[in-house]
């Protein structure tokens, strides 16, 4: 594989790409925790779950934003969705292609995500929304869930089916972002839960599962490494100044390593021990991770 021929120039991508990717994959990975945590119905799991819930909507107001400053004309991105060819109005939908599918999922999400925002005001008493919080039942948690496990590894997906150095060398992109897009919604609805007494219940499971993402991070990004290895393109994301974002990955990997490394899966005490710094550490380290990914490639 070292001999792999790379034709199409670096897309140019600045940082708005880089929080689409982030914001996308906290959005995702958010709704999936807090629907396995309404499945479970454990004591304290559907407060925690609605912090997901809360969570998941945000980024996806502000992802579509991101992505259009970085087309830089708005209406490239309504022509993704709207084909304006005369003979041939209608949706713009293109299965084939990952950007369109990608799109489209996007609209979708934020669609399932609102519902179960303003569900999660009714519940807490903020809103009267009883149509709202009908629509918010287990299939569309469940539908949702399925559109969050996309929205948080297809940025990944992207990647690798492009024909960029780094990217299309490797096949593991896709599932560590997601990896990654799930260890840090697990930090960040830990650490709001401090301010939600009725979710700390909840937040040794969401820990193990952080615990468990971050092994499953680790394990992906050395898959990464050996098929970068495999193809000969190691060096431009591994060597500098990228090592540095890559030292902040692995400590973003730490306290959910060191938990597994020093308690059984099952404690009951991370939840009121975790402090304000190791969740941000976690997200620190998804923010490294796409920027090394995204940045090192464009040089």
């Amino acid at each position: 594989m070292g001999d792999v021929q790379h034709f199409a120039g670096p897309p140019d991508w600045l940082w708005y790409i880089l929080f689409y990717f982030f914001l996308a994959g906290l959005s995702g990975g958010s709704y999936v925790l807090a629907t396995l945590l309404r499945l479970r119905a454990a004591p304290g799991d559907e407060p925690m779950a609605r912090i997901g819930y809360y969570v998941a909507f945000p980024p996806m107001l502000i992802a579509p934003l991101l992505l259009t400053l970085d087309l830089g004309q708005p209406l490239r991105l309504w022509h993704m969705m709207i084909n304006t060819t005369p003979g041939h109005l209608g949706l713009n939908f293109k299965y084939w292609s990952p950007m369109s599918v990608g799109v489209w999922a996007l609209l979708a999400f934020l669609a399932i995500t609102f519902v179960s925002f303003a569900a999660a005001l009714a519940r807490d008493g903020k809103v009267r929304l009883p149509v709202v919080e009908r629509l918010d039942g287990r299939v569309l948690n469940v539908v949702g869930s399925l559109f969050g496990l996309f929205i948080a590894g297809y940025t990944g997906v992207l990647l690798s089916v492009s024909n960029q150095p780094v990217w299309s060398d490797t096949w593991a992109l896709g599932g560590l972002f997601l990896a990654s897009g799930l260890a840090g919604s697990a930090a960040l609805m830990s650490l709001l839960a401090r301010y939600r007494p009725g979710a700390r219940p909840s937040t040794p499971m969401l820990s193990v599962s952080e615990r468990l993402y971050a092994l499953l991070e680790l394990a992906l990004i050395v898959v990464f490494a050996l098929t970068l290895f495999a193809a000969g393109t190691q060096e431009i994301v591994f060597g500098l100044p990228w090592l540095a974002l890559w030292v902040v990955v692995l400590a973003g990997l730490l306290p959910g390593l060191y938990g597994l490394a020093t308690e059984r899966l099952s404690a009951p005490t991370v939840a009121l021990r975790y402090t304000v710094v190791l969740p941000l550490l976690v997200l620190a380290g998804g923010l490294a991770l796409r920027a090394a990914v995204i940045f090192s490639v464009q040089l």
